[in-house]
């Protein structure tokens, strides 16, 4: 079933989705059947414009389905902020201690729970402060000042290139992409109570409807789940930034707040995760930008990145949810039967 309100065409795809160049670094070693199978039935029985992937961290096999096609990452884009700004760290450019004062047009529009903390004069924090608010609360403002911090989305851009990790795209601040995705141009007062709600509202709807088609077909943020999980993958294995960094991106990572019903509702006991979540634009019925990634370890220390996207659907929540889950008990039961009987008993 499509899932677009109007017609949307990109050179390349059927389904009007741009498919990126596969990331050339894969193993060659074939992933389980078992899991394999499965996620080819979970994408496709789920009524929407799904990609997912697997990566064992430790032996490399990936597992996907549609995993090739960029997809809007929304949020999850926060995380290749996060490690710009840790290679610019490790290379004395900046210092996780170092103090921010947020003030009132710092802001940016949605979710941002640090604008509850602003006072007459700001709010003091460090830029560790707003990497844990930008990862670990998926805040907008907190994201969006660390990109000028950085000199902007170039800087992002960079720091992917140089560690040739391919298939993500870095979009403009949150602020920024937002109000193109709604057809508006963005003003500061629309930080504040519902000024975004009611500009986006006073949009014709077929200007909204292209925009959002356009956004979802050709996204600036755009994404693959095989280029997210040899991302992570490469994260996890220490390979894109020094000791330090990568120990307390992952700690951020895992202390992650959003999502708690996606991949974390799926994990089995004594399994652990380190992921973002990424939640996008709607119109009407309509979601958009609706993900998962993350680092899954089980309780002998083996890890699997896990990316699942969903561009577009209809379908409500509790079923966008319950794909996640699945995906990620898919891992499980995996990881589970790989060890055998007697490592289950004990």
């Amino acid at each position: 079933m499509a899932v677009f309100v109007g017609v949307c065409t990109t050179a390349g795809r059927a389904d009007g989705v741009r498919a990126a160049p596969a990331v050339s670094t894969r193993s060659p070693i074939q992933p389980p059947p078992a899991l394999a199978a499965r996620l080819q039935m979970l994408g496709a029985g789920f009524d929407g414009q799904v990609g997912i992937a697997v990566e064992d961290v430790r032996e490399g096999w990936v597992a996907d389905y549609n995993g090739s096609i960029l997809r809007p990452q929304q949020s999850v884009s926060k995380l290749w902020v996060a490690l710009a700004v840790f290679k610019t760290a490790d290379f004395g450019g900046l210092k996780l201690s170092d103090p921010v004062l947020v003030r009132r047009n710092d802001m940016s529009v949605f979710n941002q729970p640090m604008q509850k903390l602003l006072g007459k004069d700001g709010y003091d924090t460090t830029i560790d402060g707003l990497l844990v608010g930008a990862i670990a609360q998926s805040d907008n403002a907190a994201n969006d000042i660390l990109v000028r911090r950085l000199g902007g989305s170039t800087a992002v851009r960079r720091a992917l290139a140089d560690e040739r990790i391919m298939g993500i795209r870095t979009g403009p601040e949150e602020r920024v992409l937002q109000s193109k995705i709604a057809g508006v141009r963005w003003r500061p007062e629309y930080s504040f109570g519902r000024a975004f709600w009611a500009a986006r509202d006073l949009v014709a709807l077929d200007v909204r409807r292209a925009k959002l088609n356009a956004y979802v077909a050709d996204a600036d943020d755009g994404a693959t789940p095989l280029g997210l999980v040899d991302g992570l993958s490469r994260l996890q294995r220490g390979e894109l930034l020094s000791s330090p960094s990568t120990a307390r991106f992952l700690q951020i990572l895992a202390s992650t707040e959003t999502g708690p019903m996606r991949l974390k509702a799926g994990l089995g006991s004594g399994w652990s995760i380190a992921h973002k979540t990424g939640t996008g634009q709607d119109l009407g019925d309509l979601s958009t930008g609706y993900n998962d990634v993350g680092l899954l370890t089980a309780p002998d220390g083996h890890t699997y990145a896990v990316a699942v996207m969903i561009g577009a659907t209809r379908r409500p929540i509790p079923e966008r949810q319950a794909l996640m889950a699945d995906v990620a008990r898919a891992v499980v039961a995996q990881h589970d039967d790989r060890q055998g009987p007697a490592a289950m008993a004990r």
